[in-house]
C-alpha cells in the first residue's frame, strides 16, 4: 500500500460535488474508495467515513421534509444540513492535508 493524502483530501472534497450535480458527492467518494482501498493507505477507512456521512446527511434531509410540512422547523434544518454537508468535508480535507484525523460529528454507521 502506497501512502497517498492527496487521494484522501481529494475524496473528501468529492463530496461537494452534491452541491452541483445533487447525487455526485456519493457517487465519486464511493467509486474512489471501491477502486482504491486495497492501493492506498487509510483509503478503506476514509471511504467508510465519508460513506456513512452522505447516507446520514442524506437520510437526515428525507426526515426533514415532513417537518416543512408540519410545523415549518424543516427548512432551517434544511439549511443547517446544507452548511453542515458544505463545511465539513472541507475542514476534514484540511485535517487529512496536515495529517489529522479527520471526524463527521452526528454520522450513523451504516458500513463498518
Amino acid at each position: 500500500m502506497r501512502e497517498d493524502n492527496q487521494m484522501l483530501v481529494m475524496t473528501h472534497l468529492s463530496q461537494l460535488l452534491d452541491l452541483v450535480t445533487g447525487i455526485g458527492g456519493f457517487i465519486v467518494p464511493l467509486i474512489l474508495w471501491l477502486t482504491q482501498k486495497d492501493k492506498v493507505a487509510g483509503m478503506d477507512m476514509h471511504g467508510k467515513m465519508i460513506l456513512n456521512f452522505q447516507i446520514s446527511i442524506f437520510i437526515y434531509s428525507i426526515l426533514s421534509i415532513p417537518l416543512i410540512i408540519l410545523f415549518g422547523i424543516g427548512i432551517l434544518m434544511l439549511i443547517i444540513i446544507g452548511l453542515i454537508a458544505l463545511i465539513l468535508p472541507i475542514m476534514n480535507a484540511i485535517k487529512v492535508s496536515n495529517g489529522e484525523m479527520p471526524y463527521y460529528p452526528l454520522t450513523i454507521e451504516f458500513l463498518k
